[in-house]
């Protein structure tokens, strides 16, 4: 049976134990038949490792001995040390499912965890670039070296396209057709999607192509449609370092990541009038719930706009607002 790279052996080399081999056998489900992403699997991997060594430490040795007072205790642990309560809500959802698949495998008569609940972590509204902070970021790459072709290509598409970085790296340069102007990703759970592109990013790409990949791949033929200086696919952790040292550049001194290009791609397109349901097939949302707290973020700006502008509004300034 296949083993995650996060999976550990258990105790002095002997054969894995009823707890890791039940976790294995989850973890080879998820990836095998449910087709999750690799790196979803390695957090669940990780996960249940730390969960299950408290449960051993409990006195648990097989997946029967797992009791609801297990997980509790485990998540109260957690609470204690100070991790996050989204931390503790990624905990507890690998544990649901991983009993879940217990219970369905009869290893396990009743699920401990059928009706734990995380603690509602407080709602965060997403980071989000005005337009012009977004104009100085694309403007950084300067020049036209392979690398500043590349860059310049990769921050154009991740706000163009509003794609995660996961997606934006995994593109293969069949999936950009530039002269329809649109890309094929996949997003999560192996989902296609076509998304369109404006003609900025297009001719960033088609720059990129023309005149730095074939100097970055040195005549090798690889897939990948963004490569590193050895002609080798771009690494998600590459693409996050260049977002923040081009917005360092720019003067921006909040904390940037990729994903605060694809919050200002839909967050943008609301603002424009583009209709929620256009948006979530862009995005890839599989709950246009998710889409909608984009529209917090529209109605935030719309409010404070308000405020600065309307003259009833501006009478309240010095003097407090009524409650």
């Amino acid at each position: 049976m296949p083993r995650t790279e996060l999976s550990q052996p258990a105790g002095r080399g002997g054969p894995a134990d009823a707890l890791e081999e039940s976790r294995e056998a989850f973890l080879t489900h998820v990836l095998v038949e449910r087709g999750l992403a690799k790196h979803t699997v390695d957090a669940y991997a990780h996960d249940l490792a730390d969960f299950t060594a408290s449960a051993r430490r409990r006195g648990a040795e097989a997946p029967a001995d797992i009791h609801r007072a297990t997980i509790t205790l485990y998540l109260l642990g957690m609470r204690r040390r100070g991790m996050a309560e989204t931390s503790v809500a990624r905990r507890l959802a690998a544990i649901r499912g991983w009993t879940g698949f217990l219970l369905r495998e009869g290893q396990i008569t009743d699920d401990p965890a059928l009706d734990l609940t995380p603690a509602r972590a407080p709602r965060r509204l997403p980071a989000v670039l005005s337009v012009e902070e977004v104009e100085r970021l694309l403007a950084q790459p300067r020049g036209s070296t392979p690398r500043a072709l590349r860059d310049r290509a990769i921050l154009e598409l991740l706000y163009a396209a509003g794609l995660r970085v996961s997606e934006l790296v995994s593109l293969d340069v069949g999936d950009a057709h530039l002269g329809t102007e649109y890309v094929r990703c996949l997003g999560k759970g192996s989902k296609e999607r076509i998304v369109p592109v404006g003609a900025p990013a297009v001719r960033a790409i088609h720059r990129y192509l023309s005149a730095a990949r074939p100097f970055l791949i040195r005549g090798r033929a690889p897939a990948a449609l963004f490569v590193n200086r050895r002609g080798q696919r771009l690494s998600r952790q590459s693409v996050w370092m260049l977002v923040q040292a081009y917005a360092r550049a720019a003067g921006i001194r909040r904390q940037l990541s990729p994903h605060t290009l694809r919050h200002s791609f839909a967050t943008h397109l609301l603002d424009g009038g583009a209709d929620l349901r256009s948006v979530q097939e862009m995005l890839g949302h599989a709950s246009i719930a998710t889409t909608q707290r984009y529209t917090h973020v529209t109605r935030s700006r719309l409010r404070e706009v308000y405020r600065r502008a309307h003259p009833r509004d501006q009478m309240t300034v010095g003097r407090g607002r009524a409650s």
